[in-house]
């Protein structure tokens, strides 16, 4: 394999020393600034030795949303572009969207005069202070500010913009195509790149944008925060503003004259398991059957949505619209129903699994509904203006209906490369 130094020339033989040029020196860029430089792959993903001095690229797999549905629209051609996964049921891209929508907000950072920035003067104030102040301790990583900065370009800058037509309409196709009662937008961050961090930016953007501007439907001082399990619930109570080791003091990551905005937010952190309506009262089989027989129907002892909702998130209610933030959301989509493709091969839906896999699509499809199924009642009961999903992982599993590890189509931000 040949190998090359920074400028792409081959300087070293083949075997062990060539792997080494890699291995020695894996990371390229620096996790604080814009990552300019990055390590060629071959087709296989391996290493070539060469440095290229560009960003990298995001290149998944995605599924391509159709758009919706036009009066005298003619059926569009089926075209693969080199997946082979593609058929007239679903069709695959390898090229995402988040590479022109990543163009759209590298030229945005790059205004000088904030007033030509688009958004409110507190956004303005918050980004100022994430791309220049002095932090103490943690600084925050530029793959974190790119993915709020997507965040808001897409809410305060995309609509006043004809190229943000674009990016707004694959969002809402994406969500009516696999989510029709929510709008969602993913942001990948890989392991370790902080996402808790993220969540802080966000909720600090949204809830002193919303007490300053009470009127505005863009901002909202009402956060649902859902994780996969009980672990990461108690790690993220940092995000609470009055807990003592908050991030938006410990982290800095409000300027002081902001953080009293920050007291009139309203966070709620739970994880998907208490959208599971839960038994109002104990009642043995016999005693359940000896009502049947006596009311003539089946004793209903199940919470209704709107208890669920009261239980799981009494701070919110009375808010007519709330910011949900999914933590790892691998686990929570509306699987597509089994199709077969132009050629007869069944798309990965449950039934079409056997086996230890089937139990595991199962599992993985039972815990999606659970947790999509919640957000749907919370929407209808409450209001959700937007769900974000922060995941290393925001990929659908075995057994979804979509082919396995391919991106959502609503992921709009791809984590940065340091190599």
């Amino acid at each position: 394999m040949a190998t090359g130094s920074n400028s792409g020339e081959s300087t070293h033989g083949e075997g062990e020393a060539a792997d080494s040029v890699f291995f020695s020196k894996p990371i390229l860029n620096s996790p604080y600034e814009y990552p300019i430089r990055h390590w060629e792959l071959d087709a296989l993903g391996q290493p070539t030795q060469k440095i290229v001095e560009t960003r990298r690229r995001a290149q998944f797999i995605t599924p391509i949303p159709k758009a919706q549905k036009q009066k005298g629209k003619q059926k569009s051609l089926v075209l693969d572009e080199g997946v082979g996964l593609s058929s007239e049921a679903q069709r695959y891209s390898t090229i995402p969207i988040i590479n022109d929508l990543r163009n759209e907000v590298d030229k945005w950072r790059k205004f000088q005069n904030s007033a030509d920035w688009g958004v409110t003067p507190e956004t303005t104030l918050l980004l100022q202070h994430w791309r220049s102040h002095k932090f103490a301790n943690e600084r925050p990583f530029f793959c974190q500010i790119e993915a709020v900065e997507t965040a808001i370009w897409l809410t305060e800058v995309a609509p006043q913009h004809k190229q943000g037509k674009r990016f707004l309409d694959h969002l809402a196709n994406a969500s009516a195509d696999a989510n029709p009662q929510l709008l969602r937008l993913a942001l990948k961050l890989a392991t370790g790149a902080g996402k808790t961090t993220v969540m802080a930016m966000l909720i600090a953007w949204q809830s002193i944008n919303a007490s300053r501007h009470p009127g505005s439907r863009r901002f909202t001082r009402g956060f649902l925060i859902v994780t996969p399990g009980l672990t990461i619930k108690d790690r993220l109570r940092v995000l609470q503003p009055n807990d003592p080791d908050n991030y938006y003091e410990t982290r800095e990551l409000v300027p002081r004259e902001m953080l009293k905005e920050l007291g009139h937010a309203k966070i709620v952190i739970t994880n998907y398991h208490a959208f599971l309506r839960r038994e109002r009262m104990e009642v043995s089989k016999g005693g359940r059957s000896l009502l049947k027989g006596r009311l003539g129907d089946e004793l209903q002892t199940l919470e209704t949505d709107g208890q669920m909702i009261q239980r799981v998130m009494p701070d919110l209610m009375g808010m007519k619209n709330i910011l949900v933030i999914n933590d790892e959301a691998h686990h929570c989509y509306r699987e597509k129903p089994a199709t077969v493709t132009a050629d007869e091969v069944p798309l990965v839906a449950a039934e079409a699994l056997k086996g230890d896999e089937r139990k595991e699509a199962e599992k993985n499809n039972e815990a999606a509904r659970v947790w999509i199924s919640g957000l749907e009642m919370v929407k209808r009961k409450i209001g959700v203006t937007q769900v974000i999903d922060l995941s290393a992982t925001p990929f659908f599993l075995s057994g979804s209906g979509y082919a396995e590890g391919t991106l959502f189509p609503w992921t709009m931000s791809g984590t940065c490369q340091h190599g």
